[in-house]
């Protein structure tokens, strides 16, 4: 396989903001910490939705790529999430990663306006070509509404450059005709919850928000499915399933932070128009933390 060394479980990073919005850099620098410490993750996915990334302006895109570099120094894998609909933001973006030492970076389909799939694949093409670096696509169709098919990732497959795919839908159907189509691209499953059934289709990896706080079961599952002990990787998968079922009911990125928090780890406020937990989320996530993940 090519491109083996970055394979594995990446935490799609959480950002932490204090209660003005702005960027707290102990905090960022303290779930870093707990990705890699506590959480023995292979590598972290900076810039994506768990970052709360589209509602951050460039030059705090920038700091933050610029902080986890600093943090993680070559610690572990970093894939810097460039996408925009401002591909000229896009292009900044990659270049500014790719001179910080990033290992790769990705950008989210572009979004919003209904884009025709030659518009995509000069957007994917524009940001690879300004740059010495290697791209995987981030498909999200549930939140970006652009469905690619099998044929329309071989074209931009062609680019040598463009190694994979963050796979982030519950077409199981398309993810095993793509699994069987690219044996030699990067597949990373981006359903927390999915995580089991993707396995036992042979994705290379995983990127997954609630690896922050769940990561030795994330790494569980995937392991055991890998090792055929389908069985074992289910039990795990429930119990996995019934944590995020419960987080999601509660509020996902304010609840992630707030189970770091218990944690001592200043995870602090969501971004607006995002909201931050209320007092009754703050109590809920303590349930959930008591229940799922203390030890």
């Amino acid at each position: 396989m090519k491109h083996a060394d970055m394979k594995g479980l990446y935490s799609a990073l959480l950002t932490s903001f204090d209660a003005e919005g702005k960027i707290n850099e102990q905090g960022l620098r303290e779930i870093i910490r707990h990705n890699i410490d506590k959480m023995k993750i292979d590598g972290l996915y900076v810039g994506g939705s768990t970052g709360e990334n589209f509602m951050l302006s460039t030059e705090e895109k920038k700091e933050i790529f610029r902080i986890t570099k600093d943090e993680v120094k070559d610690q572990v894998k970093l894939i810097a999430q460039v996408g925009s609909i401002n591909v000229y933001e896009s292009v900044e973006l990659a270049q500014y990663a790719t001179e910080l030492g990033y290992d790769a970076i990705s950008a989210v389909t572009p979004f919003y306006y209904k884009f025709s799939f030659e518009e995509i694949k000069a957007y994917y093409e524009t940001i690879i070509n300004s740059v010495d670096n290697k791209l995987i696509i981030y498909s999200i169709p549930f939140l970006t509404g652009v469905n690619m098919s099998v044929e329309q990732f071989a074209e931009l497959f062609v680019n040598p450059k463009i190694i994979g795919v963050k796979f982030t839908a519950a077409d199981f159907y398309l993810l095993e005709r793509m699994r069987k189509a690219f044996p030699e691209h990067l597949i990373y499953a981006g359903f927390d919850e999915m995580m089991l059934s993707a396995s036992v289709l042979g994705v290379d990896g995983a990127i997954g928000s609630t690896f922050n706080v769940n990561g030795p079961r994330a790494r569980a599952i995937f392991e055991l499915a890998n090792e055929g002990k389908i069985q074992e990787a289910r039990e795990i998968q429930h119990i996995t399933n019934d944590l995020i079922t419960d987080i999601l009911s509660n509020g996902l990125y304010s609840s992630l932070k707030e189970i770091l928090e218990l944690q001592g780890i200043h995870a602090g406020y969501c971004r607006k128009p995002m909201a931050s937990s209320t007092e009754a989320q703050k109590a809920q996530a303590k349930v959930i933390y008591n229940k799922y993940l203390a030890n």
